[in-house]
């Protein structure tokens, strides 16, 4: 499907300015379920705008915001480097938890008034981004989350005091969600998912899990850690569980 992919949207926040979002969306008259699709801690880089475009390409309006809004101007990318990643993770932990809520609630509601949105709410993540899309699904308009190895979900060390309470709020869980992870991945060891899984059946939420033979980020096209045949794998669910959660 031929996409519109060079649209942005800068929305404005509370408390939090403007956050540009960057779109990605069929270009065909319609209307199409939403999916608020958070990257991994270097922002709208080449490979998670490559993710956007794969899921939007089956008919999807993807929107991808900048999660360090409030700390790098509209645009920055960060590089895949150790400079971009001790900014990344700096930052990670200095952005209070609320804040990326806020943010999400915004992203949802600019996603619900976008003309080609059919009002039908997913979220998508990597990373950083997985934890992100797990706490947007605690939103009640949220009906789907994929969760693509997220980070800090079992320690509960997200956002400013690392002290969050993802884990916590698990009970307040409506959308069904999609939890994928690699076994070889050192940030989410098996005790770290052991801990997320137990929690998930403690409140009854109706969840996937699958754990692969990977490294932390082998949806990454970039990089050592990518594996093609695990991405068009892992795709495929994903898009199994949008057709069958969000239509």
């Amino acid at each position: 499907m031929i996409l519109h992919s060079d649209e942005t949207l800068d929305v404005d926040v509370p408390h939090g300015g403007a956050m540009r979002i960057h779109l990605f969306r069929p270009a065909v008259e319609g209307r199409f379920p939403g999916i608020l699709l958070f990257s991994e801690i270097y922002q709208v880089t080449a490979p998670i705008r490559r993710l956007a475009a794969m899921i939007a390409g089956n008919g999807y309006v993807v929107a991808v915001p900048e999660v360090y809004h409030e700390y790098e101007p509209a645009g920055t990318v960060l590089n895949y480097d150790q400079a971009g990643t001790d900014r990344g993770n700096a930052l990670k932990i200095a952005k209070p938890v609320a804040a990326y809520d806020a943010d999400a609630q915004a992203g949802l509601t600019a996603l619900l008034d976008h003309p080609a949105c059919n009002g039908r709410l997913g979220t998508f993540g990597v990373c950083l981004g997985g934890h992100l899309a797990y706490r947007a699904g605690l939103d009640p308009r949220v009906s789907a989350a994929a969760c693509f190895y997220p980070t800090d979900i079992h320690s509960g060390t997200l956002g400013e005091g690392r002290s969050d309470d993802s884990l916590a709020r698990m009970a307040e869980l409506k959308a069904e969600t999609l939890f994928v992870w690699g076994r070889q991945d050192p940030h989410v060891p098996y005790a770290g998912r052991a801990v997320i899984r137990t929690r998930l059946e403690e409140v009854g939420a109706s969840y996937e899990w699958h754990e692969l033979n990977a490294q932390h980020a082998f949806l990454r096209d970039e990089g050592p850690r990518y594996d093609p045949a695990l991405f068009l794998q892992a795709m495929a669910m994903t898009l199994g569980f949008y057709r069958r959660t969000l239509g």
